[in-house]
């Protein structure tokens, strides 16, 4: 089998790339400060507040569970969703060692 472009690249560049991939919408972003300051909430609490369609709230949830950045649990009848604060501290890791590693320039005297 060849190498796909990904094949080229480091776990961690690949990482940061599908991370970023994931969060490139506003909805998303939307979705998961609501989750901050709420702790968790169902489906139909993210389409009241965001105003957006149950089907589209429920792709972008979905998104945001492949990278593991958030979870689920039933309740009830309802998926309740919150942050996953094991991947949320990872993550947090990755992003500090990437942005950490520039040092910046300093100009003349």
């Amino acid at each position: 089998m060849g190498l796909t472009k990904t094949d080229f690249f480091t776990d961690q560049q690949n990482r940061l790339a599908t991370l970023l991939k994931a969060l490139a919408h506003p909805a998303r972003i939307a979705i998961i400060q609501h989750l901050i300051k709420d702790q968790h909430c169902i489906c139909s609490n993210l389409v009241d507040e965001l105003g957006l369609a149950q089907a589209t709230i429920s792709q972008h949830l979905k998104e945001l569970k492949s990278i593991g950045i958030i979870k689920g649990c039933i309740e009830g009848n309802s998926m309740r969703y919150c942050i996953d604060e094991n991947v949320w501290k990872q993550i947090q890791h990755e992003w500090d060692a990437f942005f950490g590693s520039y040092q910046s320039l300093k100009a003349g005297p």
